[in-house]
């Protein structure tokens, strides 16, 4: 008899441990479940989100392509205006020209109109 119960003991024993392995195996299964969870939300979420950003990248790829064509029919006509002009380099430098002059011009109205701190005495104010 005592040998009979030292196998069941035994048998018990190994029931316990396979009874904790399988537990274990449990808890160890429920947690790839939970991470496979959050993966699977995550790249959903990903995937919504692209689909958003396709969706506004489209409007701005329409938006652009509508100022594409604006600026192709604006290159058309100032193509068309220079082609009857005969010099262009000379236009381009009196161009440069009254804009340098009309810079300097609103610098300097910009610079006069700006009063000094501390009441220093500017040509103005003397006269």
């Amino acid at each position: 008899m005592g040998l009979f119960l030292k196998r069941e003991m035994r048998a018990a024993d190994r029931s316990r441990k396979a009874v904790s392995r399988l537990y274990a195996s449990k808890a160890h299964m429920n947690s790839v479940l939970v991470q496979m969870k959050n993966e699977l939300s995550t790249e959903v979420t990903k995937a919504i989100q692209s689909l958003v950003k396709i969706s506004s990248i489209q409007g701005t790829r329409q938006e652009l392509s509508k100022e594409i064509m604006k600026a192709g029919i604006m290159e058309e006509t100032e193509e068309d205006t220079f082609e009857s002009m005969d010099d262009l380099e000379e236009m381009v430098e009196a161009a440069d020209m009254e804009l340098i002059k009309f810079s300097a011009s609103n610098v300097t109205n910009i610079l006069l109109e700006i009063k000094p701190p501390g009441g220093i005495a500017t040509s103005e104010d003397k006269e």
